[in-house]
């Protein structure tokens, strides 16, 4: 009976998807979804290939896991940063520097795009987990508005305009020493944009 990890099956599951996801950061990130494989993950991650095969049935099901854990990750993230400051003015300028950092944080996979990867249901289940972090800004542009600290905003074109603003790389596609400058300078667009009446 193979080894459980942790003292229960829960703690076992849990430490055996720490590690495979792990490995599959550090993989991803060097090689590309394209170069990975489920025997080359279990081997790195110290696991028999019946066992991963237990946890992820194929390669898809695995990517999807691994972003969807990063994922629900982040948001607990940017939840509690958010909620933190009081102030809708000083949320919305966390907001966009964790976007802006976390995006600098993470370098583009080499190989095939994700979207052109995956089957369309399981980038659709992906994609899915942006929502949170949109509902997220939603909530700091209402409490803006209800606050006085900027005009009444039309969400519909505003909210897509910023998400899209802060998920291009060219904005923090800058030298090390320049990323501050570079998103404080983000930081002041958006307030500006959203028409901030405090320039903090």
């Amino acid at each position: 009976m193979p080894k459980v990890l942790g003292g229960s099956l829960e703690a076992h599951r849990r430490e055996v998807r720490s590690r495979v996801f792990d490995v599959v950061r550090a993989q991803l990130y060097e090689r590309g979804f394209d170069a990975i494989t489920l025997a080359g993950v279990a081997a790195e991650a110290g696991l028999g290939r019946t066992a991963m095969y237990n946890h992820f049935p194929d390669k898809e099901s695995l990517l999807v896991a691994f972003v969807e854990d990063e994922a629900a990750r982040y948001v607990e993230r940017l939840r509690a940063a958010v909620d933190a400051e009081a102030d809708p003015v000083a949320q919305l300028a966390t907001f966009v520097r964790l976007q802006l950092r976390v995006l600098a944080e993470h370098h583009l996979p080499p190989g095939t795009a994700l979207e052109s990867a995956l089957a369309p249901a399981a980038y659709q289940r992906i994609s899915a987990h942006a929502d949170p972090i949109i509902e997220q800004l939603r909530s700091v542009l209402l409490a803006g508005v209800d606050a006085g600290s900027w005009p009444a905003q039309d969400l519909a074109v505003v909210v897509p305009m910023i998400t899209a603003a802060l998920g291009s790389r060219q904005v923090i596609d800058v030298p090390a020493d320049q990323l501050e400058d570079a998103i404080e300078a983000a930081v002041r667009f958006v307030r500006r944009a959203v028409g901030s009446r405090e320039n903090g």
